[in-house]
């Protein structure tokens, strides 16, 4: 069988490539700017092209056929506008990754399932990924358009440490906080739910629904079933990293309204998502990939991450804007608490 992953090299989609690089039973291609060619195994086939272009994409894919295609870097509607321009009929199955984040939070049951209401005032980020779906599947209805729906939460690979709260340039700074003794923010009294996901257990249920007939016109949820507090997952990475966590509290709302002087979009990030516990029932897709469970658990991803992180610094970028970011906040906030005590004893 043949696949075509337009990006194909990104956190989610690397493992799903690896992955059916050792699978003799499909062909592989791979359909992007060609930016991390390195990377890829060498089995799997590269077509060279910016996805934008899509006359030169008609060209390059021209008499091409394929049992799956699926695109990774689809963001809002007139990307699977094109996508379904160019692949309307020249694919049994077409996979859209749309995100966990698109659903109504807090919902009415903290378990959420594919039927839970998909909604999310907080970030435009999904509320295009809900856009892209009911366009997707409005093409189903009417022309039998092959789409399967795929929402990931917080997956994550060897050079990726899933944290709640960083800044613009990534999780490296908090590592560092971490490794420099500072206190580290964490959203909310760190007790709120989260599941995080390593990408090659990630893999075995998106392959799992590949070719299957069962999948199509359907949504699934692929998340893995360990179930952890925020504050769990940052003590995590550090006992992983062999020092202290001095965790500081800080309000979501808090923290969404004092970022946005700075940039910083903590009430997508946080309010629309990571802010609410979350329990995701992955009854569906076990359904069509029953071998779909946590194999590699956050204490053991967390440490193949940061053995390969440090050992690669040169790939990570320090952000002493967010260290003072976080400096500022944490000393503002100690202060607050200094007076409030101070007018209490009075």
């Amino acid at each position: 069988m043949k696949a075509l992953f337009i990006g194909g090299t990104g956190t989610i989609s690397m493992g799903i490539v690896k992955r059916l690089a050792e699978d003799p039973s499909w062909e592989v291609y791979l359909l992007n700017r060609g930016n991390r060619k390195n990377e890829v195994p060498a089995s799997v086939k590269q077509i060279t092209a910016d996805i934008g272009n899509e006359e030169d994409v008609k060209k390059k894919l021209e008499g091409m056929t394929f049992d799956v295609v699926s695109d990774f870097i689809a963001f809002d509607v007139s990307a699977v506008e094109r996508d379904y321009r160019l692949f309307e009929g020249k694919t049994r199955q077409y996979i859209f990754i749309s995100s966990a984040s698109a659903y109504n939070k807090p919902a009415a049951s903290y378990v959420i399932t594919e039927g839970t209401t998909l909604a999310n005032p907080h970030w435009e980020y999904s509320r295009n990924k809900i856009a892209c779906e009911e366009f997707l599947l409005s093409k189903y209805r009417e022309n039998g358009f092959p789409v399967t729906i795929v929402r990931p939460s917080h997956t994550y690979d060897e050079r990726h440490i899933p944290l709640g709260v960083h800044g613009k340039k990534g999780f490296y700074q908090v590592i560092k906080r971490m490794q420099e003794g500072k206190p580290v923010i964490i959203q909310g009294d760190g007790s709120s739910l989260w599941a995080v996901t390593f990408n090659s257990d990630f893999a075995i249920g998106f392959i799992g629904l590949m070719g299957n007939r069962h999948a199509i016109g359907e949504a699934f949820q692929i998340t893995g079933d360990e179930i952890l507090s925020w504050d769990q997952i940052y003590k995590t990475v550090a006992d992983a990293l062999s020092v202290e966590l001095r965790p500081y509290h800080v309000s979501s709302d808090l923290l969404s309204e004092v970022g946005k002087e700075y940039g910083y979009d903590f009430e997508g990030e946080l309010l629309g998502d990571k802010a609410v516990s979350v329990v995701f029932d992955n009854s569906k897709v076990k359904r069509l990939a029953p071998q779909m469970t946590t194999n590699i658990p956050f204490h053991k991803g967390v440490r193949r991450a940061l053995d390969y992180i440090l050992s690669h610094p040169e790939e990570y970028e320090e952000d002493p804007e967010f260290d003072a970011f976080c400096d500022k906040v944490i000393d503002a906030l100690d202060n607050a608490k200094k007076a409030i005590i101070s007018s209490a004893n009075k």
